[in-house]
């Protein structure tokens, strides 16, 4: 008996380290050709303003709507060739990119069509991700894993883009497209490493998908009264943040005067406090619980940003970004994988992936409608302006996070073979 417990712990954690290697390297991939796209349209194909904010926001809004009927497809089967397939899919159409460009063929719309096609499988890959993993590891080792996950994310973010400038000055920036292609063939590879039995999801009744089953992972968030406060704080607080990032972008590059290299140190120090902060979210539950930490890392998180609206120039306001941006990561460092966890631990394994997914386009969405929205009220109300209103509406969202931990779901969860993670 503790020969075969020694096998099935040894497997478990080979097999996940398989599929945390696999996302710290398209992770890193990610941030190593972080603003090449824009930089390829501005450059290469002489694309003007208008064009850069669609190839950002249609991209990703258009990537969300192609990913919706995906979530019900994915469900019922198993999810390992899955991630897989969207590895390669974004492999294949990233690498389109500098092919077309040697080739002397290299249209804006292609870059637009690429970056829908990989917003589209990134979500698939994440609501798949999610449902592979609460099959891959007892429920208790949930948050060390996603814990993992969010310290990894953290790190990239830190070393990422400071290599693929370099990247980009020595090589330009179809060096770093390629490298991000080559990023998910070897994350790919990595999963196909991780082996191991996934049994096949039952499927329904139905054989084929019809179109109210499209909107399931919706049907089930909002049926939930924990996961639907949850739901709509998430979606608010990652467009808010994110709607306000080109705004002060304007803000430190042009009327703070700011060089690129001082924005960009204001934004990769603070990263460190993400790589703390998902550091100490498994000691903050096991002492104050899941629920506190989750409510108190969310209401934080919430009050930092409108100390973006204040900056001055020179030293003194770069420290004041720094400081704020600081506080805001560190805090979403804590609440992420305790999110993510809860989240999970909440969905039933049989939804999952409609789940993830509906998760992940309402948010895709949310943030592509009001990073357009904060463009137009940047441009009539001036980019400080905007950014202090956006950190205002921030501060109600701790208003949406749950009151109270709810119980997990009635129906019955198969029982992960794999025994539990070290610390």
């Amino acid at each position: 008996m503790r020969t075969q417990g020694h096998e099935e712990r040894t497997a478990s954690g080979r097999r996940f380290g398989w599929l945390w290697g696999a996302y710290g390297t398209s992770a890193l991939g990610t941030w190593l050709a972080f603003g090449a796209f824009p930089l390829i349209a501005v450059q290469v194909l002489h694309a003007g303003p208008a064009e850069v904010a669609a190839l950002s926001s249609a991209g990703a809004a258009v990537g969300a709507a192609v990913a919706v009927p995906l979530g019900p497809w994915v469900e019922f089967r198993r999810k390992r060739p899955v991630l897989i397939a969207m590895d390669l899919v974004r492999f294949a159409a990233l690498l389109t990119i500098p092919t077309a460009f040697a080739l002397g063929v290299l249209t804006f719309v292609q870059l637009l069509l690429v970056s829908v096609v990989v917003s589209a499988a990134d979500i698939t890959f994440r609501a798949a991700s999610g449902a592979y993993l609460k099959t891959l590891l007892p429920p208790e080792d949930l948050l060390v894993a996603n814990a993992r996950f969010e310290s990894t994310a953290w790190t990239t973010t830190i070393i990422g883009p400071p290599l693929g400038g370099a990247a980009i000055g020595l090589l330009g920036p179809m060096a770093t497209v390629v490298a991000d292609a080559a990023s998910y063939l070897l994350s790919a590879l990595g999963i196909r490493a991780t082996g191991g039995h996934e049994p096949q999801p039952e499927r329904p009744a139905a054989a084929r998908i019809r179109a109210r089953d499209l909107l399931d992972g919706w049907r089930y968030i909002l049926a939930d009264a924990t996961l639907r406060p949850l739901f709509v704080n998430t979606a608010l607080f990652n467009g808010l943040v994110m709607a306000s990032q080109p705004l002060l972008a304007v803000l430190m590059l042009g009327t703070l005067g700011f060089a690129p290299w001082q924005y960009g140190l204001a934004f990769a120090v603070p990263s460190i406090g993400g790589l703390l902060g998902a550091q100490l979210a498994r000691p903050f539950v096991t002492r104050f619980g899941q629920h506190r930490v989750l409510a108190v890392a969310g209401t934080l998180r919430a009050i930092w940003p409108v100390g973006l609206a204040f900056p001055g120039p020179g030293t003194g306001g770069l420290l004041l970004v720094m400081g704020v941006e600081l506080g805001l990561i560190f805090c979403c460092g804590v609440f992420n994988p305790v999110c993510a966890t809860y989240r999970l631990e909440r969905t039933a394994t049989g939804r999952a992936t409609r789940t993830l997914s509906a998760w992940a386009v309402t948010t895709k969405a949310t943030t592509a409608l009001l990073t357009a929205v904060w463009g137009v009220l940047g441009a009539l109300l001036g980019p400080r302006t905007a950014i202090g209103l956006a950190g205002v509406l921030l501060l109600a969202t701790p208003l949406l996070l749950p009151r109270r931990a709810g119980a997990l779901p009635s129906e019955p969860e198969p029982q992960p073979a794999p025994r539990p993670l070290r610390p």
